[in-house]
């Protein structure tokens, strides 16, 4: 190739020259990487979800947020309320609520966070813990063996250690009771 006589040509020599050296360098590698995305596929705002069998409500739940994972999880990062009814659905038996829910479908479990409350409206029984495991198949409600659990009625207030109840709360147990009980001493004699 002919050495060009003017500037300008040279200058051209030299532009395409530095152009080709820098396309044959090395290729960035992260580009070549692919980017597997993790978050939510679906985000829904303001959720309705009702329950219902053989045309009976059964399970009204509430959130501000949703999000559905690939996995077909959710998460409900702003909160959830939980409405379960009885008598084909007319009545509240009992509600469950929280500052973060979680739904892990692979094992048909909810999560719930973050100053829950399970309430048992006829019953009038409220139990509060920071940390409750909705089993939807078993109908179980449920905390690890080491959370404080508060359960309150009408007549007293119950402390303790993890606790398992039933869906509608109606019937419950504390793992490990603890503090002051009265007992109705005219009921234990023969």
């Amino acid at each position: 190739m002919p050495i060009p006589r003017n500037r300008f040509g040279l200058f051209l020599l030299v532009a395409l020259a530095a152009g080709l050296s820098v396309g044959c360098g090395k290729k960035d590698a992260t580009a070549t990487q692919k980017m597997v995305y993790k978050g939510p596929t679906i985000e829904v705002n303001d959720v309705l979800t009702l329950i219902s069998d053989s045309a009976q409500l059964q399970v009204r739940l509430t959130s501000p947020l949703e999000q559905t994972f690939e996995t077909g999880d959710q998460v409900y990062p702003k909160g959830v309320k939980v409405v379960f009814y009885g008598d084909g659905g007319r009545t509240v038996v009992n509600t469950l609520s929280g500052r973060y829910g979680k739904f892990e479908k692979n094992k048909n479990l909810y999560t719930v966070r973050g100053d829950v409350q399970v309430k048992n409206d006829p019953k009038q029984q409220q139990m509060n813990t920071e940390e409750v495991f909705y089993d939807k198949a078993k109908a179980q409600i449920y905390t690890k063996p080491e959370m404080f659990v508060r359960v309150k009625t009408l007549t007293e207030v119950l402390t303790g250690y993890g606790l398992t109840a039933n869906q509608d709360f109606s019937r419950y147990r504390i793992m490990k009771p603890e503090g002051i009980f009265t007992l109705d001493q005219s009921k234990t004699k023969p």
